[in-house]
């Protein structure tokens, strides 16, 4: 239940900010079918791409957690 809340916050955040699946993928330096099941649940990320992927939102992880409930 966490990753899945998590992946659809970054979905939403993304969406938010107007980039796609695959910008937001190039730009954090992940594959873009990795961040496609990261924002399905499907993947455990480890802390460093959450990191990456939350400079690139322009949210803290903190912030992020807490906005997904986790």
């Amino acid at each position: 239940p966490a990753l899945v809340s998590i992946g659809q916050t970054i979905r939403e955040l993304r969406a938010k900010g107007g980039l796609s699946q695959e910008a937001l993928a190039h730009e954090a330096g992940v594959d873009r079918s990795y961040m496609g099941g990261i924002e399905r649940g499907e993947h455990n990320m480890t802390i460093i791409n959450l990191l990456r992927i939350c400079r690139c939102l322009r949210i803290s992880v903190s912030e992020l957690l807490h906005q997904a409930g986790v």
